[in-house]
């Protein structure tokens, strides 16, 4: 099945990072079609039919003040492209409290629609000493009418166990994007085996991308989906372009969602309705 030409794209990265010497290795570049610049951005948008995106900044170098340096950069894409939206860099560590803060001073500007969370760098969703930044994101989420867009991977801070507390503790009053469909096996079980719409069901706000979805996930999902009758509005495609591939994420979903309805809700009917 193909997926519509013009789609949009709720989640990919801006910003170019330095060689870092990973899981104690040397150091290596591993995103490499990651984007310095907005014109080059637009390029690749407009090469792939991406009709409107979700611009986070790119991160994953453990600098801190790395990722919030590319805030000012996402918020000056929305700017300079309307079909640009920007999600901003924020963190639950007591230490970066001030950069946060200065990240949250942007969220005013136009095209902002989103706070990006992840405890790849650090926090828990349980740390106490976390709690008061967590508090202070999510009540800024909530009086802005913002996203907050939360990585998932198996295991450690960001299993979907952990991540899960998140959508326990906000998801009735703050709309939260689990990105990554729980990022592999056991996220992928958890949540499609019910997890995902028992929150639908309880009147969560949670949403959900398969970007990093391996084989059977989005069939699954999909079958879910209709067996329950609802979630149907609550996934979103997303490339994470430069750590995914734009043409590879969107073949294995066109693939699940077919050519009806859903697809046109997934590639973008779903992203319309949340960050519009």
């Amino acid at each position: 099945m193909a997926a519509p030409r013009w789609i949009c794209d709720a989640h990919r990265h801006l910003g170019a990072m330095p060689a870092h010497p990973f899981y104690q290795g040397p150091p290596v570049r591993p995103d490499t079609t990651a984007r310095a610049t907005i014109a080059e951005l637009i390029a690749d948008m407009d090469a792939e039919g991406a009709e409107r995106a979700l611009v986070i900044p790119n991160y994953g170098v453990p600098e801190p003040d790395l990722a919030f340096s590319f805030n000012e950069l996402v918020v000056e894409a929305a700017a300079a492209d309307d079909r640009i939206r920007a999600a901003l860099w924020v963190s639950p560590k007591p230490a970066d409290a001030a950069r946060t803060a200065a990240a949250l001073r942007l969220a005013g500007e136009p095209g902002v629609r989103a706070l990006k969370l992840s405890f790849l760098l650090g926090g828990r969703a349980d740390d106490p000493d976390c709690a008061p930044q967590l508090d202070h994101i999510f009540d800024q989420a909530r009086e802005r009418d913002l996203v907050v867009h939360v990585h998932t991977s198996p295991g450690a801070a960001s299993d979907i166990d952990e991540v899960g507390k998140l959508v326990d503790r906000y998801g009735d009053h703050v709309r939260i994007h689990l990105v990554h469909f729980g990022g592999g096996m056991s996220g992928h079980i958890k949540l499609a085996g019910g997890r995902f719409l028992d929150w639908v069901r309880a009147g969560k706000r949670v949403y959900t991308d398969l970007s990093w979805a391996i084989g059977f996930a989005p069939r699954w999902l999909v079958a879910e989906l209709d067996r329950h009758g609802l979630g149907h509005d609550r996934v979103l495609f997303a490339s994470d372009q430069p750590w995914g591939e734009f043409d590879g994420e969107r073949a294995k979903l066109a693939a699940a969602t077919g050519d009806g309805d859903l697809s046109a809700a997934v590639f973008r009917d779903n992203f319309q309705h949340l960050y519009e």
